[in-house]
């Protein structure tokens, strides 16, 4: 995500020619300028504006697990992140002075509108205040009106209002920079009338908006796009009602069309989905956390199995966390730092793999937009499941190209097409791979992998059925049958080879559900194995 941000700055600062400004130095003083004086204005320039700039935040849900409520952890380390990130002087100003961002009228390009009513009441304060002192300063200094006690009170009385109004913005700042919007919101759940209080919510709420309009009139000063990456871990290990609020939490902040946040949800579903399942918030969902998920998650990245070569970094990451080793970290920062200095030359031929690698991209597109291809016939009607697949096909397709030394790589259009069928039956598809997994462990007969998958499901779909009650939920994911077989059976005869191929970048699949198959299979067998009768061989005595 960084090298994608350096590279859409680069990009842009071609495109426009204006330099991104930033919040320090001189650029502090700027922003403070424009946030005491100015309105911000989104123009149409602005929302062609193609760099971003990420702010990564990392929020741990077992640091807060002690909380009563955990969501609040998530909002507090949000707002304080985001306090840290641009300093607490512009933020606290934004408070007291800042006003919302609107949108351009018609197609004017001008990104700052003067605060005429701010400047009128300013210079009216300032010319009050003037004029309270000079009647003041007259009143004492001047001989013969020295002892005229009225003009003294008017002139204290007019310096003192209008002061006051000078003193009570400057405190107002003050206030804020002092309590931030984390310590607001702990107070408010510290409270001991925190159940109790019906408008909790909508303070929060408040305070969340405050920062998205922060953040949008950083836009125009910096002139640049914001994005709020915030990572979040560790929700497997805490108490099932807890998860739901976190995942509440989210959706609540993701609830505006123009939300600035991506979350990163780093989780097991194995373990969240029964969590989900003992909570309320399952209710219209027939208990299904699968379901909750899917409506939840956007662009779904299961991690495949980790192969040989990862097994070994995983082990070099382990091994330096020694102490003892931790040499080795520093001479690789050292030859990383050399490496920079040097300018090492990026490496030959990436530009042809990119462009390889969008013109399959787009090749894949086309197929789902063709309405002649099959495939789009099975394009699903759910606008969130077409999003899975549109955002999962690229991953994909550059997964598959990564791995291009590796003969009998697939073509686009059945990549995408085999997307789609992890997208729309998932369980089914993923009973087919567990039975390939066990076939293939047991050493098959030549010409296996040229069976098709259909073939391999109809010889196995008794046991399936036998396993339907265990497998409910999962079942429930996958779309029509009918049109499972016609997928498999005539459009798409995907081979075992070909299952083989994909197996490594099939991302959009839960593997979960297919390890949990292996383990019902395992004790159906073994319960059949127990049930089957013992033969005893009897020797002949003749």
């Amino acid at each position: 995500m960084r090298e994608e941000m350096a590279r859409r700055e680069e990009a842009e600062l071609q495109r426009s020619h204006q330099k991104p400004r930033s919040p320090e130095g001189w650029g502090l003083l700027l922003a403070l300028w424009y946030l005491a004086f100015y309105k911000p204005i989104i123009t149409e320039s602005h929302l062609r504006r193609k760099n971003i700039k990420f702010i990564f935040i990392r929020f741990s849900a077992w640091q807060y697990a002690g909380c009563d409520k955990l969501w609040a952890g998530l909002v507090t380390t949000l707002c304080d992140s985001i306090r840290h990130h641009f300093g607490a002087l512009p933020l606290s100003v934004y408070h007291v002075m800042g006003t919302q961002p609107r949108y351009a009228s018609g197609f004017s390009q001008k990104e700052w509108v003067l605060k005429t009513d701010t400047c009128l009441k300013l210079w009216g304060l300032l010319f009050v205040l003037a004029a309270g002192l000079s009647i003041l300063l007259v009143a004492l200094l001047v001989p013969g009106i020295k002892d005229n006690h009225a003009l003294k009170v008017v002139g204290s009385a007019v310096t003192s209002l209008s002061g006051s109004g000078l003193a009570l913005g400057a405190f107002s700042v003050l206030k804020n920079l002092l309590v931030s919007e984390k310590q607001k919101i702990e107070r408010l759940t510290n409270s001991e009338r925190f159940a109790s209080q019906l408008g909790f919510m909508s303070k929060v709420r408040r305070e969340v908006e405050v920062l998205v309009d922060f953040l949008t009139f950083m836009e125009i000063f910096e002139r640049r796009r914001f994005r709020v990456v915030l990572e979040i871990t560790s929700l497997d290990i805490c108490y099932p009602e807890k998860v739901a609020g976190v995942l509440n939490a989210m959706n609540t902040l993701l609830s505006e069309a123009n939300t600035p946040f991506i979350f990163i949800l780093a989780v097991d579903p194995s373990v969240i989905v029964p969590c989900l399942e003992q909570t309320g918030c399952m209710k219209g969902l027939a208990d299904n956390g699968y379901l909750y998920l899917n409506r939840t998650v956007t662009l779904p990245f299961s991690i495949p199995e980790m192969g040989a070569r990862s097994r070994l970094r995983f082990l070099e990451a382990a091994v330096q966390t020694r102490e003892d080793l931790m040499y080795r970290i520093i001479t690789g920062n050292v030859e990383r730092r050399r490496a920079k200095c040097c300018a090492v030359p990026a490496p030959p031929g990436w530009r042809e793999a990119d462009a390889e690698a969008v013109h399959c991209i787009h090749q894949a597109f086309r197929c789902l937009h063709d309405g002649a291809d099959p495939l789009a016939r099975y394009l699903p009607a759910s606008g969130a499941h077409v999003r899975r697949i549109v955002n999962t096909i690229p991953i994909t397709l550059r997964l598959l190209l990564h791995r291009a030394g590796v003969p009998g790589v697939p073509s686009p259009r059945a990549a995408a097409a085999w997307v789609v069928l992890a997208d729309q039956w998932p369980c089914r598809l993923s009973w087919v791979l567990q039975c390939l997994e066990d076939a293939w462990q047991s050493r098959p007969a030549p010409g296996f992998d040229s069976r098709s998958l259909w073939s391999i499901f109809q010889e196995n779909v008794g046991e399936l059925s036998g396993l339907r009650q265990a497998l409910h939920n999962a079942l429930s994911l996958d779309g029509d049958p009918e049109l499972f077989q016609a997928f498999l059976a005539r459009d798409f005869p995907f081979t075992a080879r070909d299952a083989r191929a994909f197996l490594g970048v099939t991302v959009n699949l839960d593997h979960s559900i297919r390890h949990k198959m292996g383990l019902l299979r395992g004790l159906n067998r073994l319960q059949k194995a127990a049930a089957a009768p013992v033969s005893r061989s009897v020797q002949c005595p003749h």
